[in-house]
């Protein structure tokens, strides 16, 4: 026994899968002695209608899977991804460099990305969530209720060019409607129609600081003062520019409204 107290910290102490074998040797003679059929973690269980009920132990499985996906989600299935490109060219642009900083950019990225994906979460509650809470449907069915409300933003968003070219590098038949599409294909071809976007707007939030930028630089180039820094002079005058336009209220208000659905 003294020896056993002896090895049982050291083991501990090592590696993580030296304390995983040990708690499979204390579980074992637990699992042994059970009764057959007392620890069934994972069952499927026929309905009267003909689907099919999961154990409690499936469903936790599915939820956390979900929640481990649930950044990738975030990022590739929401407008998350259009809103914080847009804000990184708007720092850049200006060329404030770590101001604002990357904190306050995600944190505005993801409430505008609550405030633009509110119509389809409210969907998604209606359809999916609480009919499942009330029983109403099973877990196949609130998945295949919450992913309508999902795919019809991704549509709203995505182009045909891009969704054709997906179908086609799929190898798969033409579908007979977008609808059919499946999410496999339809999600790759929303986050390029996002890039597309947001490139797109980055371009046009360039073009009035980079005058800026050239009319300082041709200044002071012509005053003869070439071994100043045209960034130091114009950065004053794009944050007043930036300023006296409203320019936050101008991005975010555009954003959230190129968002159609």
């Amino acid at each position: 026994m003294n020896r056993l107290s002896k090895v049982i910290p050291k083991l501990l102490s090592s590696t993580p899968q030296a304390f995983l074998l040990f708690s499979v040797f204390l579980l074992l003679p637990a699992i042994v002695s059970a009764e057959p059929g007392a620890m069934e973690a994972f069952s499927v269980l026929p309905n009267e209608d003909g689907g099919q009920t999961y154990s409690v132990n499936i469903q936790i499985v599915i939820l956390m899977t979900v929640l481990t996906l649930l950044p990738a989600i975030l990022l590739m299935m929401t407008s998350f991804t259009r809103i914080i490109i847009v804000l990184g060219f708007v720092r850049q642009a200006m060329g404030t460099h770590q101001s604002p900083s990357n904190q306050v950019l995600l944190g505005i990225a993801l409430f505008m990305t609550l405030f633009v994906m509110a119509p389809v979460i409210d969907k998604i509650n209606e359809q999916a969530l609480q009919p499942y809470m009330e029983e109403q449907i099973n877990v196949k069915q609130a998945l295949e209720a919450a992913q309508q409300p999902i795919k019809s933003f991704l549509l709203a968003q995505t182009r045909e060019g891009d969704l054709e070219l997906f179908v086609e590098m799929s190898g798969k038949q033409q579908y007979d409607s977008v609808d059919d599409v499946p999410m496999t294909i339809l999600i790759p071809a929303f986050v390029t129609s996002e890039l597309k976007t947001a490139f797109q707007i980055g371009f046009i939030i360039f073009l009035p600081f980079l005058i800026i930028d050239l009319v300082v630089a041709s200044t002071l180039m012509s005053m003869g003062m070439m071994m100043l820094s045209p960034m130091i002079i114009s950065l004053p005058f794009k944050i007043m520019l930036f300023v006296l336009v409203d320019g936050w209220a101008l991005i975010l208000g555009t954003l959230a409204s190129s968002f159609f659905y």
